[in-house]
């Protein structure tokens, strides 16, 4: 009786880790990681508030003091359209991934916790557009797009939570197009290193990145 109970608790640790095939909690892993997405880009916001006194100011004056936040407007878009994109991408990723498992869970939660964190580097380059703000902010960036490339690794390397049908060119552009965000990030870290503003406008590369990830 002893003998068999290893192996009985062998099959059913197995069983733990083994893919879900159940549509309910893939969606809500998806619905979480929506309402995350969204959380983030409304903290984004928040960062850009009212110029103190505007309510005594004349007309000439409050327009001063809202030109004057340009550059926090300058890094909500910025951080919009990163956020944007990475929510396109785990949205094109999740349309092939059929099933999950305890690490697919795991990997993602990591990749939201990034999501999250954004609001925070994204107030950093609204106050400073330094190098160590600017590489701060590549570095958080270069982190979400290495957990997001994680996740496809994970869910699409022998298509063990993709559609079977999922071929390897597919599979291969997904991963590629994570790849290259990150690619663009770390090469604004470098930049960083010489200009400040050649670094941010290297993030423009990720416009063309984002149309090579779509789905065919």
């Amino acid at each position: 009786m002893s003998e068999n109970a290893p192996r009985r608790s062998g099959t059913l640790e197995g069983k733990e880790h083994a893919p879900v095939d159940d549509h309910l909690g893939l969606e809500r892993l998806i619905f979480f990681s929506d309402a995350v997405f969204a959380i983030a880009v409304t903290l984004l916001v928040l960062d850009i508030r009212l110029p103190a006194g505007f309510e005594t100011a004349s007309n000439s004056q409050l327009l001063d003091q809202l030109l004057g936040l340009w550059h926090k407007v300058l890094a909500y878009v910025i951080s919009f359209l990163a956020v944007g994109s990475f929510w396109l991408a785990h949205h094109r990723k999740f349309r092939f991934i059929k099933r999950y498992d305890p690490g697919l869970l795991v990997l993602n939660l990591l990749f939201l916790m990034v999501i999250a964190f954004v609001p925070f580097p994204t107030s950093v380059i609204s106050e400073s557009s330094n190098q160590t703000a600017t590489i701060f902010y590549s570095l958080a960036m270069t982190l979400a797009g290495l957990m997001l490339a994680a996740i496809w690794w994970y869910a699409s390397r022998h298509n063990r939570l993709t559609d079977p049908q999922l071929d390897a060119p597919q599979r291969r552009r997904q991963l590629v197009a994570s790849l290259l965000t990150v690619g663009v990030f770390v090469l604004s870290i470098g930049l960083a290193f010489i200009n400040e503003d050649l670094a941010k406008f290297s993030w423009l590369l990720l416009v063309p990145i984002s149309r090579y990830g779509r789905i065919r």
